[in-house]
């Protein structure tokens, strides 16, 4: 009976050399990689989102129409209360200095039911003038006016003082 011996390795030759890590697991790495640019990417697009959004409710025309809705009787009778703003509003706000515009729309959620401001405003001189101010409740048609009816024509004019006898 022969046995097998293994060879013995020759003192002159280099051993043989060990793998590193990422020779041995290269594709692991690289799926690795691409999913971390991918969680950075939508990180990168998480924050933006929250930039706009939270400037957007931050805007004196986004608290200001919150504001005239809150203390609508008409709209809490609909709604509920609390009436709390939702996300994903819709709708721009423009701002420069004292002027400015805007044209958008505040989801709400009550405990009665849910709907959308909408409001269409200038900013003059610092102050913000609606020229629509209105609240939808989901699936009906007709809104709720948040803003005062306007003056009848011919009231900017005064009126003759009555002549004292």
């Amino acid at each position: 009976m022969s046995t097998f011996a293994p060879p013995v390795p020759s003192p002159l030759a280099p051993p043989p050399s060990q793998k590193n890590w990422f020779q041995r697991h290269w594709l692991l790495a690289i799926i690795g990689a691409c999913f971390f640019l991918m969680l950075l990417f939508a990180g990168f697009i998480a924050t933006v989102f929250m930039v706009v959004e939270i400037s957007f409710r931050n805007s004196d025309a986004y608290i200001e129409a919150l504001a005239k809705a809150r203390s609508n009787p008409l709209v809490a009778e609909k709604f509920g209360q609390p009436l709390k703003p939702g996300w994903f509003g819709t709708g721009n706000i423009q701002v420069h200095g004292s002027a400015g515009s805007a044209d958008f729309g505040i989801p709400i959620t009550g405990p009665k039911t849910t709907g959308t401001i909408y409001v269409v405003a200038k900013k003059a001189r610092g102050k913000w003038h609606f020229e629509t101010l209105e609240v939808e409740a989901k699936g009906e048609q007709e809104r709720i006016n948040l803003l005062p009816p306007p003056a009848p024509a011919g009231a900017d004019k005064l009126a003759p003082c009555p002549q004292v006898q």
